[in-house]
């Protein structure tokens, strides 16, 4: 019995390592395609874990963007989080954007839990604009016009598709990115909206339910705690 657990144990350590069930961390490159016609290589990575349900795969934990700004040596990070809050990373990234030697992100709340964290946006989007120094959060109204394109791989949990699309030039070229992006179901996927999304629409996250965070549990507006909350946010 004590041979059997200690081999059990050091195949659990060898799973920590390799991401449990198969799904370890991953990276991989894409060509970025800009408003102006540039492109450049970016590096995106993320690994697995978090809050899921018996016989589901774990959520993505944390993902990390890298590239240089177009016209410089610097080098840019971008990184969604893991939160205890919603039990994964807080965005799935759409685009990134450069104007004027400033860097902009566009990201959209991952599932129902981040959207409400992030005020329940519509267009459900979450604009960040670098300063030279840090990401600062943005209104959609400080996106320039022009910065209309999802140009980033944006259904990236197909880890094979992706490293097959990378294989010839060791990253994934900006026509496969637009050609992949142009066929999700979703319009604000396929595009940056200017305009709110109705409830009702299939898929969109403005049909999450209502909630708030409150000692460390979300609860609804059917909730008494819910109500007073939302009642207090409202004044």
């Amino acid at each position: 019995m004590v041979r059997i657990l200690v081999l059990l144990l050091a195949l659990l350590s060898l799973n920590a390592t390799a991401g449990l069930f198969g799904f370890g961390d991953v990276s991989w490159k894409e060509e970025v395609l800009l408003h102006d016609g540039r492109k450049i290589i970016v590096k995106r990575s993320q690994s697995y874990g978090g809050r899921r349900e018996v016989g589901q795969d774990p959520p993505i934990k944390e993902h990390v963007l890298t590239f240089q700004l177009p016209g410089s040596d610097k080098m840019i990070k971008w990184v969604s989080e893991f939160s205890q809050d919603v039990g994964r990373a807080n965005f799935n990234l759409l685009a990134l954007h450069v104007q004027n030697d400033t860097a902009y992100v566009v990201v959209m709340p991952n599932l129902c839990l981040a959207y409400n964290k992030w005020g329940r946006p519509n267009p459900p989007y979450v604009f960040f604009r670098y300063d030279g120094s840090a990401w600062q959060r943005i209104a959609l109204a400080e996106l320039p016009q022009e910065l209309a394109a999802t140009n980033v791989i944006v259904d990236v949990r197909r880890e094979e598709v992706i490293e097959r699309a990378a294989a010839n030039l060791g990253y994934v070229p900006a026509d496969v990115v637009r050609s992949d992006n142009q066929g999700l179901r979703q319009a604000e996927l396929r595009s940056i909206l200017r305009e709110p999304v109705k409830r009702g629409t299939e898929g969109s996250a403005v049909n999450c339910d209502e909630l708030v965070y409150y000692k460390g549990a979300w609860v609804g507006p059917g909730d008494s705690i819910g109500k007073r909350m939302m009642d207090r946010a409202k004044k």
